[in-house]
């Protein structure tokens, strides 16, 4: 096996494990214990840091074995998609969700899913999710397939291991939020079990998840050396 290629399968393997051992194992609370809450996240934030840049470095590194060529309606796939992505992302960290470490005590106030809850409880994975998968669609080779395919499996098998992990904590207000939200995006708006309230996710976050995509797009070829739009 190539190394770059053995470097990265390392890497991710690790990645993804090190997320697992630490957020959803007997590990986490030992380390809780012994550290304080903010002294384990520091060293969870930090442990994911290092050991990301490590797998992204990988990744620039590995081989190009195509499984697909690039076509431009495999490019498009991002560029529809991360739109949608930006928003979740921008309307996900600025906004209360009892989902989110530390803020569990927002499942007790009369709306526990204000803004982009009704469309997803977990947008911020959910954005990683689709900034993933739709990459992983554009670029077509093995190595894609390892880096993207690690974090789409992570952001959106995480999502799971959260809802199983706020079920036992929030305990009587875990029925309150999961009646008004949904993992899947838009399903609880599909079975009318809540409404979209354009006034709570706001103008503001909108447009920044826009400016944030426009951003990306434009700086693209500069991060990645790659265009985004394959040359017919």
């Amino acid at each position: 096996m190539d190394k770059g290629f053995l470097s990265l399968v390392i890497a991710g393997v690790a990645f993804c494990g090190s997320h697992i051992l630490l957020s959803s194992t007997r590990l986490r609370g030992s380390l809780r214990d012994q550290l304080g809450e903010r002294g384990f996240l520091a060293v969870y934030s930090l442990t994911s840091l290092v050991i990301f840049a490590w797998f992204v470095a990988a990744y620039a590194g590995a081989p190009t074995i195509v499984l697909w060529p690039r076509r431009q309606w495999t490019a498009l796939v991002p560029v529809s998609v991360m739109p949608f992505a930006s928003i979740l992302l921008v309307a996900g960290y600025s906004t209360r969700n009892p989902t989110a470490v530390g803020m569990e005590r927002s499942a007790r106030a009369d709306d526990p899913a204000p803004g982009i809850l009704s469309v997803t409880r977990h947008p911020v994975m959910w954005a990683i999710g689709l900034w993933a998968v739709s990459h992983l669609i554009a670029n077509g080779d093995l190595s894609s397939l390892l880096f993207f395919g690690s974090l789409a499996g992570l952001a959106l098998g995480g999502t799971v291991l959260i809802d199983r992990k706020k079920q036992l904590a929030l305990g009587s207000n875990w029925p309150r939020l999961a009646q008004v939200t949904s993992n899947l995006p838009f399903a609880a708006l599909f079975a009318r079990r809540t409404k979209l309230r354009w006034r709570e996710i706001g103008i503001l976050r909108i447009a920044a998840g826009l400016l944030l995509y426009a951003v990306l797009y434009l700086a693209h070829p500069i991060i990645t050396g790659l265009p985004v739009i394959v040359p017919s």
